[in-house]
């Protein structure tokens, strides 16, 4: 599955080159991962309440374009792999079909301590299987 939502860069979000300063990008990314999540149906904050929760473990960025004030990006998100513990998302922002950011996201399932634990059934959800 793949899911698809998009932003419209604001003003504030660039620097002195008038392109998105990189850091934003995170920002981007993790709002449109929290749309796949909701697009697959895991309750994320259901999730919380009982205790679990979906850290991120490492992001590989690779940066292609500069957006820049009013572009509307496009941001897509699919998994491509999945473990009892941990999986992957591959994530792309586009502006048009100019690819922006490729980035690939290792995130890990864990319990109310912050460490890795192999995910309930009622979490396990097919949305997260490549």
């Amino acid at each position: 599955m793949i899911c698809e939502c998009t932003l419209t860069v604001r003003t504030y979000e660039c620097d002195s080159y008038n392109h998105v300063n990189n850091a934003n990008y995170l920002n981007y990314l993790e709002y449109a991962r929290y749309e796949f999540l909701k697009a697959i149906g895991f309750d994320y904050y259901a999730a919380i309440e009982a205790g679990y929760g979906i850290f991120v473990a490492r992001i590989e960025i690779d940066y292609k374009k500069p957006a820049k004030p009013d572009d509307v990006l496009t941001i897509k998100s699919w998994p491509v792999k999945k473990g009892a513990v941990s999986g992957v998302i591959v994530q792309e922002i586009r502006h048009g079909d100019d690819l922006v950011v490729h980035a690939k996201v290792t995130w890990a399932f864990v319990d109310s301590n912050g460490q890795p634990t192999k995910i309930p059934k009622e979490w396990n959800l097919p949305g997260l299987n490549p």
